[in-house]
C-alpha cells in the first residue's frame, strides 16, 4: 500500500508467515481493520486539501489523476493504487468549475467558467483560471513564464522569508518564485517561444483544413505553355520553305511523265506496262524530292558522305509513305500526286503491286489523316525520320542521334503549343515512325515480287532499293 494510505502493514509474504497457523477469521479481521484507516485517511486529506484550495478546488483532486476507489462499507474491495502520490492538476491552463465528486474520471469537455470568487494561490490576487498546474493570477502566471524560459535568478534581501502579497510580489522576486514553486507550478508545463509558434501554426493548419474541406478546391493556375526557341522556329520555317519548294519542282516535271493508259483493253500488255512505268516515274520524282529536301536540312552535309547515303537509302521508303499519307483524301479513299494524278486501290493493283502492299499503304494514309498534321509537322517528322541513327552502315551514329534529338525536342515544343489539349498527340506521332518501319519490311516484299514478274525497275530506284539485277 502506498504511504499516504496509512501505517505499513505487516509483510504476510510467505517467509514471514506461518499460513498454516494463519486463520481464515484472522486473515478477515487484518483485512477489515487496513480498509478502516484508509476509509479515515482518505476523508482526512480530502478535509484538509478543501480547506487550503476552498470548494471548487477540492472538486478537482477527483480529476482524471485520481484513480483511487472508495472504500466500500463493510465489502471485500479496497484502494489498489500502489504507484506515487497522484498529480492533483492537469498541466494545461483551464478555469474552475464546481463539479460533482466523481471516483474514476472527469469528464472532458469546453474549459469550466470560473465562479469568481477564486483568488490565487501564490499572491491571493483573484485567480483567473488553472495556470501551469495552479489555481493563479495572469500576473503570476507571466512572471513564472518568464523566469522558467529566462532562466532567472534571484535574490531576496531580507533572507528569503517574505510574506507574499499583492503588493510584496513586486518587491521581492525571489520568493515569489519559489511561492509560484511550492503552490504546485510546473516548468515542464510551460512552453517556449518555439513550440507556441508550432502550435498556433498546427492550429492554423487545422482550422484551414476544416474550412477548405466544406469547400471546392481553388482550380490550379493552367501550367505555362512552352516556347519555341529563335533556334527553333527559323529551323521549322526553313523545313517548311524547303519542302514547298521540292513539291512545286516535282509539279514543274510532272509533264515528263508517261500518261496513264486510256487503252480500250486495260489488261493488254502494252497498257499493264505503261501503268508500270506510270508508277515508276512518279517514284522516282518522289525519291528526288527527299534527297533535295535531306540536303536542305540543318546538319546533314556535315555529315560524312557514307553516312548521307546510308541514311537515304534506308530512310527514302518511309518518308515516301509520310508523302503519300499527306496526299490521301478520306471522302474517295484515293491518294493523289502532282496535284493531277488521283489513285485508287484498284489503280495501285492495275499498276502491278500486290493487295498485301496496297493494304497498308491506305490504312496508313487513313491514320495519318485522322491526326490532322500541318506542313511544319510533317516536315519535323520526316526530318526525324531521316536522322535515324540505327540505320545499317551509319558509321558515326552518336552525331547522327543528335542531330535527330534536337529535331524530336522542336516537333514537342511544337506539339504542346499547337495540341495544348492533346498530350497524347506527340507520342501518337512517334508511334507512325514505328509503324513505317513495318511498311518498309512490307515494300521489301513487293520489290522482290516485282523481280519474279520480270517487272525491271529503273536504275535509280534499283540502287535506292539495294535491288540487283
Amino acid at each position: 500500500m502506498s504511504s499516504w494510505l496509512g501505517p505499513p502493514v505487516p509483510d504476510i509474504t510467505p517467509g514471514h508467515w506461518d499460513w498454516s497457523t494463519l486463520s481464515s477469521d484472522s486473515v478477515v479481521e487484518l483485512w477489515k481493520a487496513e480498509a478502516q484507516d484508509t476509509k479515515h485517511l482518505w476523508e482526512a486529506e480530502s478535509q484538509d486539501v478543501g480547506d487550503s484550495l476552498g470548494k471548487v478546488a477540492s472538486n478537482f483532486i477527483l480529476g482524471d489523476e485520481a484513480r483511487i476507489s472508495h472504500p466500500g462499507g463493510g465489502g471485500s474491495d479496497v484502494g489498489q493504487n500502489t504507484g506515487p502520490a497522484p498529480i492533483l492538476f492537469p498541466c494545461s491552463e483551464v478555469h474552475a468549475e464546481s463539479t460533482e465528486r466523481r471516483p474514476l474520471k472527469r469528464k472532458k469537455g469546453p474549459a469550466p467558467k470560473m465562479l469568481g470568487n477564486e483568488v490565487c494561490s501564490v499572491c491571493g490576487d483573484k485567480a483567473s483560471g488553472f495556470h501551469y498546474n495552479v489555481l493563479s493570477c495572469e500576473g503570476c502566471k507571466g512572471f513564472f513564464r518568464r523566469s522558467v524560459i529566462k532562466g532567472a535568478r534571484y535574490t531576496c534581501h531580507s533572507g528569503g522569508h517574505c510574506p507574499m502579497d499583492t503588493y510584496m510580489r513586486r518587491k521581492c522576486q525571489e520568493c515569489r518564485l519559489r511561492k509560484c514553486r511550492q503552490a504546485g507550478m510546473r516548468e515542464q508545463c510551460v512552453l517556449s517561444e518555439e513550440q507556441i509558434r508550432l502550435k498556433k501554426l498546427k492550429r492554423q493548419e487545422e482550422e484551414q483544413g476544416q474550412s477548405s474541406a466544406g469547400s471546392p478546391p481553388a482550380p490550379s493556375p493552367p501550367p505555362a505553355l512552352p516556347q519555341l526557341s529563335p533556334e527553333q522556329r527559323g529551323m521549322i520555317e526553313k523545313l517548311v520553305a524547303a519542302q514547298q519548294q521540292c513539291n512545286q519542282r516535282s509539279f514543274s516535271d510532272r509533264l515528263r511523265v508517261t500518261p496513264w493508259p486510256l487503252a480500250p483493253d486495260p489488261q493488254s500488255r502494252e497498257a499493264r506496262q505503261q501503268r508500270f512505268a506510270h508508277f515508276t516515274e512518279l517514284a522516282i520524282m518522289s525519291v528526288q524530292e527527299i534527297v533535295d529536301f535531306a540536303k536542305q536540312l540543318p546538319g546533314f552535309l556535315q555529315l560524312s558522305r557514307e553516312d548521307q547515303i546510308a541514311l537515304l537509302k534506308t530512310s527514302t521508303i518511309e518518308v515516301m509513305l509520310l508523302e503519300t499519307s499527306r496526299r490521301y483524301n478520306p471522302g474517295s479513299e484515293s491518294i493523289t500526286f502532282l496535284k493531277d494524278f488521283s489513285y485508287n486501290r484498284d489503280d495501285f493493283a492495275k499498276a502491278g503491286l500486290q493487295v498485301e502492299f496496297i493494304n497498308p499503304i491506305f490504312e496508313f494514309s487513313r491514320a495519318m489523316n485522322e491526326l490532322q498534321l500541318n506542313d511544319a509537322e510533317f516536315a519535323l517528322l520526316i526530318a526525324i525520320s531521316i536522322f535515324s541513327a540505327d540505320r545499317p552502315n551509319v558509321q558515326d551514329q552518336l552525331q547522327v542521334e543528335r542531330l535527330q534529338h534536337t529535331y524530336v525536342e522542336a516537333l514537342h515544343a511544337y506539339v504542346s503549343i499547337h495540341h495544348p489539349n492533346d498530350p497524347l498527340m506527340f507520342p501518337r506521332m512517334l508511334m507512325k515512325l514505328v509503324s513505317l518501319r513495318t511498311l518498309s519490311s512490307v515494300h521489301s516484299e513487293q520489290v522482290f515480287a516485282l523481280r519474279l514478274q520480270d517487272k525491271k525497275l529503273p536504275p535509280l530506284l534499283s540502287e535506292i532499293w539495294d535491288v540487283q539485277e
